[in-house]
C-alpha cells in the first residue's frame, strides 16, 4: 500500500511512525517534511484548511501532524487502523502536535 505521510522532524510522533511505516514491508513510504521545503507547507496547510478531517484538530490547537493520505485517498491520522502493525505504548493515542507542546 503507498501512504503518503505530512510530518516533520522536530516531531516525536512522526519520527516514530516514519520509523515504523520503512520497515513495514507492506506500506510503500512517501515522506513530506513539512519544515523542509515551503512547496510541501502549503501542499499540507491546503488539506488543513479544507478537509473536515482537521476540524478538531484546529479547535484544539494542534498542527495535524503525522498525517496520512492512503493510495485510494483516505486521510487519517491514525495509520494503525490501515496497517498490520502494532502499536507501541507511546502510539496507544493517536497525538497531532499542540501548540502548547502537550501533545495529546
Amino acid at each position: 500500500m503507498k501512504v503518503i505521510m505530512y510530518g516533520a522532524e522536530i516531531c516525536p510522533d512522526c519520527i516514530e511512525a516514519k520509523e515504523m511505516l520503512k520497515e513495514c514491508e507492506s506500506v510503500q513510504l512517501e515522506y513530506r517534511s513539512i519544515t523542509e521545503k515551503i512547496s510541501t507547507l502549503k501542499e499540507f496547510l491546503h488539506y488543513r484548511d479544507n478537509e473536515s478531517i482537521f476540524e478538531d484538530v484546529k479547535k484544539n490547537g494542534k498542527v495535524g501532524i503525522p498525517f496520512f493520505v492512503l493510495e485510494d485517498g483516505r486521510k487519517t491520522f491514525d495509520i494503525f487502523e490501515y496497517v498490520d502493525l502494532e502499536k507501541t505504548k507511546s502510539e496507544s493515542t493517536v497525538n497531532a502536535c499542540s501548540i502548547d507542546g502537550t501533545g495529546c
